[in-house]
Order: C-alpha cells, then structure tokens, then sequence
C-alpha cells in the first residue's frame, strides 16, 4: 500500500470515530428546547457500550465515503459528506421537524427566535407533505403581499419544495435585506399563482391590544418569541387601567413559539400548581408544567382560534377549554403537539457552529389528550370567510370577533 492510500486510510479512520462520537452523543445526552426549556433525554445506552455496536450498524457508509475516495473523479469537500450523511440521516425519519443544521442554517434557525431577522414574515407547517402557510405575521412582506393562512408552497424562486424539506425551504425563503423571491402558491379557489415578496428585517411586535367596549379589552397575540411575556403584562396592565374587565384574547393566525412564554401567560389565568401541560417522551419519561398563578385568574375571557393556531398557542388554548377557564370561538387550530429539542453545545458532540432539531416527546393537554394531527374544536364554531380574508381586516365585518363580542358581553352582564 503506497503513501497516499495510507493517509486515506488514518484520515478515514479518525472522521469514522469522529462521527461515531457525534452520533452516539446526540442519541445519549440532554436536550435544550428551542422553547427555552431544559430536559434530559433518559435511557439510552453510554458511549463504550454503543461504539462497536454501531460501527458495524453505520458500516456501510464508510463503504461508500471510501470508494468514493477511490474512484469518484471530482473534488471532494469532506465537510460536505459528513453534512449530506447526517442530513440524510434525518431525512429518512420523515419527520419535518427533525432536522440537521449546519452552521448557516443554524445561525439563521436563532435569528427567528430572537424575535428579529431578515425574510419575509411568515410561519409554516407541514400537512400531507406540503409546506403550508401557518400565518403571516401581521405588517409583514407576506401580509403585504396577500399570502394567506392555508396557502401551499409549492416552490421556492423556481425550485420545487415539500414537507420533507421544510426547513430548506424556510432557509430559501430568508437572505439578503432589500431582495426578492419568488414563491409559487397554490390556493383553494384560485389554483396555482406566483408571488414576489421583497424581503425585510422583521421586528416583531408580539402583542398589542385595545379597549372595545367600556369593561371589555381585546388582546391579539401574533407568536410566542422571547419577548412576549413582557409585552403581554405591559398591555393588559394599561387595559386594567383603562377599565377591563373582561377579555378577548386573539390566537388567530399564531404560529406557537417558545414553550415558556406560553406557560407564563398561561399561568395568568390558570390557578397556581394546575398543570398547563405535560410532555412524554418515547421512554415513558413525563413532565409536568404547571401555572405559577397570576392577575387575570378569574376574569370573563373569549379566545379566538382558527386554523394557524398551532403549538404553544394550542397549550394556551387547551388549557382554557381543559379548565372551562373561557370559551374558544372561531374554527379548529393547526394541530401540533409535539416538541422539538435542540442539540448544540459541545456537550452534546456538536459546538461548530451546527445543530440537531429533533422530536423529543408529544404533549398533552391537562385533561390528558395530544392534539396532533388533531386540532382543538372550538366551542363556538365560526367560519371567517373567504372573500374576506382578501380584504383589509375590518372587525366590523369580522364574524368570529362579532361572536366573540357578543359571548363576553354575557359574561359579564
């Protein structure tokens, strides 16, 4: 064997334990939720006694890295292979959320989360394998531009994307400040269309909210990123003052969020040690998260719901229909109730720069039941039409907002 094969040889040998570290470290140590939240994964098998065992399970892709070495007639950038493997890896679990990030994408994935980046404003989801519109966030290039709850991508700048690409295609749909993508859409009612959408940084107002009657205060909240405790207690304060005394809590169009923030606001209303939500990973391992107690227990609320109500905003939801805490008016949320965690840190056989979102567990409401897939059905159900969705927001028109008005008035008569 000549020189440059034996440096193949120690070069394959070190990337092989190299990775095997990594991915026995993923599968053995503790999460951080992209919610705010931490949580050990339980159960799984120590480094010494996974090794051999899973080096004769993952052989097969050192067959290929090193006949590719062998005979592929081009450069080869091994950052890219280990990248491509592991991307790989996740992709075949066809699971949407579960996703490898590499430095770029990672980087990005944060921004998010920070309640500011550059794109285009807009949550998405995954049904039937088609990335869907979950909402645009309000004032944004999406909303701007009419794209809508429900909405399918079908392709992003040309390039066809699905729900088994999602996070590429919320990666393609972000960049540079000032410039354009192009998403082609199709809509129920009106077929397959293009949309050009500038993008914009995207600073998030997460909560805003209004006196509508005399006693009665309206509060939207638009996603649940790291800032909207504050600015939630900052509002309903100001309508206290103002003389509310009762509540319509607007979750249309609110894609979740941080886990956190949603037990915070949540514990506004719920009694002090009532569990909001638990959480059960595939182990049988259970988490219980209950309300810290807060001012607004006991005050006369409305929460309206539609279809990009989704995640941290169903625990909001489930826990008020869970504890007959309010009444849900609109139409049946989103449907997500699983929990995505985030490996990162050296600990976890990363630290350069890239991540692994993965589903750690499913949640359930207090009562007990997981809503994937499934929705939360209002207790009132009211359709928002259409034609309206297509015109500037006029809450004169708005039948669930009308609904909703007219319940809390009984509640506080």
């Amino acid at each position: 064997m000549n020189d440059s094969n034996g440096k193949i040889k120690s070069r394959d040998s070190k990337i092989i334990w190299g990775l095997i570290g990594v991915l026995i470290l993923i599968l053995t140590n503790f999460a951080t939720y992209i919610i705010g939240t931490t949580m050990p994964i339980k159960g799984t098998r120590r480094i010494s006694e996974a090794t051999y065992e899973d080096l004769v399970k993952f052989n097969k892709l050192f067959i290929v890295k090193e006949n590719l070495y062998k005979f592929y007639d081009g450069k080869i950038d091994e950052e890219a292979l280990v990248d491509g493997a592991i991307k790989g890896m996740t992709e075949s679990l066809k699971d949407p959320y579960t996703v490898y990030m590499n430095t770029e994408e990672f980087k990005e994935f944060n921004t998010q989360t920070e309640g500011n980046y550059v794109g285009l404003g807009l949550q998405v989801g995954v049904k039937d394998d088609k990335v869907v519109v979950i909402a645009p966030f309000e004032d944004s290039p999406a909303k701007k531009a009419g794209i809508l709850s429900g909405d399918v991508i079908e392709k992003v700048d040309g390039k066809e994307v699905n729900g088994k690409e999602y996070e590429k295609a919320v990666a393609m749909m972000r960049g540079e400040k000032d410039t354009y993508v192009t998403l082609t859409i199709t809509r129920e009612g009106k077929g397959t269309f293009d949309v050009k959408v500038k993008r914009e940084e995207i600073t998030l107002i997460t909560v805003t909210g209004e006196m509508v009657d005399d006693n009665i205060g309206y509060v939207q909240i638009t996603v649940f990123d790291e800032h909207t405790d504050e600015q939630f207690n900052k509002v309903t304060a100001d309508l206290k003052k103002k003389g509310m005394k009762a509540m319509i809590l607007d979750l249309r169009q609110n894609p979740g969020g941080w886990l956190t923030q949603a037990i915070n606001i949540t514990s506004k209303f719920v009694p002090k040690d009532k569990v909001i939500v638990s959480t059960e990973d595939k182990n049988g391992n259970k988490e219980e998260y209950k309300s810290k107690g807060g001012d607004l227990i006991g005050m006369p609320l409305v929460v309206l719901t539609d279809g990009g109500t989704a995640s941290a905003s169903e625990i909001f939801s489930g826990a008020i229909r869970d504890y007959n805490l309010g009444t849900l008016v609109g139409e049946n949320t989103f449907g997500k109730g699983i929990v995505q965690s985030v490996l990162y840190e050296k600990k976890y056989g990363f630290g350069d720069g890239t991540a692994l979102k993965v589903t750690t567990s499913k949640y359930y409401t207090p009562k007990g039941e997981n809503i994937h897939h499934k929705g939360i059905k209002p207790n009132i159900e009211v359709k928002y039409p259409k034609e309206l969705s297509e015109k500037p927001y006029d809450k004169k028109t708005d039948p669930q907002f009308i609904k909703a008005l007219e319940v809390i008035k009984e509640k506080v008569k």
